[in-house]
């Protein structure tokens, strides 16, 4: 499961909620919820270097995706998958779907 860092107002955050909040794949943290998420979030910004040209810009790094072999990704679209499905009547299309 992909653990995805947000919070509630954060503008960048607000549609990452949205695609994926009946997502079965990820699991939504929202740091400004309770104390317990912000500070497992401040743990990880402290010590993944994913984060080190984050705090260089001086931004917080959310929202933030978690991916289960621990890589750190910053949008939603680094997280994303291209695939083709071929029906069975020959058609194809590409689909995206979430790692």
């Amino acid at each position: 499961m992909i653990k995805v860092y947000v919070m509630e107002t954060c503008p960048d955050c607000v549609q990452v909620k949205s695609q994926l909040k009946d997502n079965p794949n990820y699991e939504l943290i929202d740091i400004g919820t309770h104390v317990r998420h912000l500070k497992q979030f401040i743990r990880l910004r402290d010590t993944h270097p994913a984060f080190a040209p984050i705090k260089e810009r001086g931004t917080i790094g959310i929202p933030c995706f978690v991916l289960e072999d621990g890589s750190v990704q910053f949008s939603m679209e680094e997280v994303i998958v291209e695939e083709t499905i071929t029906a069975e009547d020959g058609t194809s299309r590409t689909v995206k779907t979430y790692k």
